[in-house]
C-alpha cells in the first residue's frame, strides 16, 4: 500500500494546487518513484489511498495498474491501512510512504528478505541519522540484538514496513495512527526493525527536494 492521502501542509505552497505525491523530484512525481520500487520487486497488487485533490491523483494513476481507494475523511495511517485491507487481501502487507526517495537497495526488497513470519507482527525499515537526508527531527527507535524495537534512540522510521493487519481491528476509532498498533506489538515483543543499507531522503518540505536530488546525483557519480 502506498500512502498518498495526506494534505501535504509542510510542503506548501507547492501543495496549494497539487497533492504532494504529484510534486516532481528528479524528473518525475514522487508517487512514480514509489510505484517503481513496487514494480522492481514484482509486486502485482498496489493500493493507493487518496484524499486531497484526489481527482488529480486518479487521472495521473489511471494507467498505472494501481487500485485507488478514496478517503472522504482522512483516516491517518492506521485507519487508512485498515480501510484498504479488503483490497490488499489476507496476510502481511508492505506499506510505503510516498514522500521519500532512496539510494541503495530497494527498501521493499530489504523488508521481504528480512521478514520472519514466525516471530514478527511488523518489520519497520529504519535509517541511522547519519544516512538520513533532509530529516530535521530526532530519531524514533532503538533496536536490540534480536532486532526488536523500543521507543527512543537515533534510528529513524523511513515510512516503509511489512506488517500483519490482524491488530488493526482492535482499535475502536475510525482514524488512528499506526503508532497505536506498534505500541501493542512492542508490548508483546513482536515489533521488529531492520536497517536500510543506503541513504534515505525525507521529502516532506520544499527544501527537501534539492537535498533528495543531490543525494540521487551523488549516487550516480
Amino acid at each position: 500500500m502506498l500512502f498518498a492521502a495526506g494534505l501535504g501542509r509542510r510542503m506548501a505552497p507547492l501543495t496549494d494546487t497539487r497533492p504532494k505525491p504529484l510534486i516532481p523530484v528528479a524528473g518525475r512525481p514522487l508517487i512514480d518513484h514509489a510505484l517503481a520500487l513496487a514494480r522492481d520487486v514484482g509486486i502485482g497488487r498496489v493500493v493507493v489511498n487518496t484524499h486531497y485533490l484526489a481527482e488529480m491523483l486518479a487521472a495521473h494513476l489511471a494507467d498505472s495498474g494501481a487500485t485507488l481507494i478514496h478517503e472522504p475523511v482522512l483516516l491517518e495511517t492506521g485507519g487508512g491501512l485498515r480501510n484498504a485491507v479488503p483490497l490488499l487481501g489476507d496476510g502481511p502487507v508492505l506499506t510505503l510512504n510516498s514522500d521519500a526517495l532512496w539510494q541503495g537497495k530497494n527498501p521493499l526488497q530489504s523488508l521481504i528478505s528480512a521478514w520472519e513470519p514466525a516471530r514478527m507482527e511488523a518489520l519497520l525499515l529504519l535509517c541511522p541519522k547519519d544516512r538520513a537526508v533532509g530529516h530535521p527531527g530526532k530519531g524514533d527507535f532503538s533496536i536490540d540484538a534480536e532486532g526488536r524495537l523500543s521507543r527512543g534512540g537515533d534510528l529513524i522510521y523511513t515510512g516503509a514496513q511489512m506488517t500483519r493487519t490482524d491488530r488493526l481491528s482492535s482499535v475502536p476509532d475510525a482514524a488512528f495512527s499506526l503508532n497505536r498498533v506498534w505500541d501493542m506489538m512492542m508490548e508483546s515483543g513482536s515489533l521488529y526493525g531492520t536497517l536500510h543499507p543506503g541513504r534515505w531522503s525525507d521529502v516532506g518540505r520544499p527544501e527537501g527536494i534539492a537535498l533528495a536530488e543531490a543525494m540521487l546525483e551523488a549516487a550516480d557519480v
